[in-house]
């Protein structure tokens, strides 16, 4: 490596750190606040940042937004990774490890709720950019969920005529229900009776997502 190399990425670091520090500190402040609420010089005096460097690393307000979305994002990411690919358990069995480690840092959280959600009650009425986001955002996890049951329809876990496509939709659409309800109560209740009838009902075949089975 060049020493003008080296000097680039020494310089670079901090910066690196300060973006990172923003959207950490961003993505509570959007849960706790909303977007309309939050205020970019409340987030820079909560992390001590200058305003220049915020706008180094963001357009705008929007744009800050949209990249805290997409770190959420990765980490949600990360969490199916984690549940969805471990080979050594059931298919149902991961994909509920992935609702209830979910569930788990929802309570850590004191029952924000879903950043993805939250935000796309707020905005996606008003702003086309942020509808478009976030329909993104659930179809991608709607699709991970998706790989998982089907190989629960071809062992047989789940009744062969089931779209898993609809049945994974309808457990992320199911989900966001109870994280609502869930940070109002400040409680689990909601998420958990929600997996369990989940659960039972596509196990049991209970006319969930009885429809054109994939080819």
């Amino acid at each position: 490596m060049t020493k003008d190399a080296t000097t680039k990425t020494d310089a670079d670091s901090p910066m690196h750190a300060t973006k990172q520090r923003l959207i950490g500190a961003g993505l509570q402040m959007l849960l706790k606040h909303g977007y309309n609420d939050m205020g970019i010089q409340a987030l820079l005096a909560a992390t001590g940042t200058p305003k220049g460097s915020f706008y180094h690393h963001f357009r705008d307000k929007e744009d800050f937004a949209l990249q805290v979305l997409d770190s959420y994002m990765a980490a949600v990411h990360d969490g199916l990774d984690a549940c969805l690919q471990d080979a050594s358990r059931p298919p149902l069995a991961r994909v509920r490890d992935f609702f209830e480690t979910t569930q788990r840092s929802y309570r850590e959280e004191g029952y924000m709720g879903c950043l993805i959600g939250g935000l796309g009650q707020e905005l996606s009425g008003i702003s086309e950019v942020f509808r478009a986001k976030i329909a993104e955002c659930f179809s991608a996890i709607a699709g991970r969920i998706a790989g998982c049951l089907e190989e629960a329809r071809q062992r047989g876990d789940i009744p062969a005529g089931c779209n898993v496509r609809e049945l994974a939709d309808l457990l992320v659409d199911c989900w966001e229900g109870a994280a609502l309800r869930s940070r109002l109560e400040r409680k689990p209740d909601a998420l958990n009776t929600m997996l369990d009838f989940y659960m039972g009902a596509v196990a049991g075949g209970g006319g969930v997502g009885q429809g054109t089975a994939p080819a």
